[in-house]
């Protein structure tokens, strides 16, 4: 069973969550990995409009064949509202549990969504990795914060993107000629490794292999196509 180290409440006011975000961006290390990983998983999280159920899911793929070994789907009920820039305290408990009913310990993990490319450079892979320990990066489907130069056409062509004067990610073209994904660092990663994994991930889509099972999961979780692993 995966684990992970509990490092606040997550029943917090919206003034409390930017403090702990401010508080917990210092603990952040973006640096290089100190061993290649074989595994990697992917998170995604669903909601149905309107409601505050949420559905959770995590992928586990070997790198070398992109073979699932591994995944845990569970339905929660979110803890917290709505707030653009706090999605992490929405999304992370439910990942969490997820998380606890893996059988396999991935290596590094990607996330659906930001690490350092946020406001206060505490997207939902930076927070989480805080709580798993282990590598972490952000692939997002849109931009949160930051400007890029649009990359050239071709696969692996990338930008940085900037916020601030920082370089907070990337965006990084997965496929000729289809809208670039945003890569960023979450926590015991660097950009260039995060973009590195994320092309090592291709499936022929867009959206890389372990974000993409794992949104395909949590959709069939909400069609009750599939059972929580719970």
């Amino acid at each position: 069973m995966a684990t992970y180290q509990p490092l606040h409440d997550w029943s917090v006011t919206p003034t409390e969550a930017v403090a702990l975000q401010q508080q917990l961006r210092s603990q952040i290390r973006i640096e290089p990995l100190s061993t290649p990983p074989r595994t990697i998983a992917g998170c995604d999280i669903s909601f149905n409009k309107f409601e505050e159920t949420v559905y959770a899911g995590i992928v586990v793929l070997r790198l070398d064949t992109l073979e699932t070994i591994d995944e845990a789907g569970v339905v929660g009920t979110a803890p917290f509202p709505y707030i653009p820039g706090l999605l992490s305290f929405r999304e992370i408990p439910a990942l969490l549990k997820a998380w606890q009913t893996l059988q396999t310990e991935p290596d590094v993990v990607m996330f659906d969504g930001h690490g350092t490319a946020h406001p206060r450079r505490i997207g939902i892979a930076s927070h989480a990795g805080l709580f798993l320990n282990r590598p972490t990066f952000g692939c997002g489907k849109s931009v949160l914060v930051g400007k890029y130069d649009e990359p050239s056409p071709e696969r692996g062509a990338w930008s940085p993107m900037k916020h601030y004067g920082d370089v907070i990610g990337a965006a990084l073209r997965t496929k000729n000629k289809v809208n670039p994904v945003y890569v960023s660092p979450g926590h015991l990663i660097d950009l260039e490794t995060a973009l590195s994994l994320t092309l090592q991930c291709d499936g022929g889509y867009r959206i890389p292999e372990p974000t993409r099972r794992a949104h395909n999961l949590v959709n069939a979780l909400r069609r009750g196509e599939r059972m929580t692993t719970e």
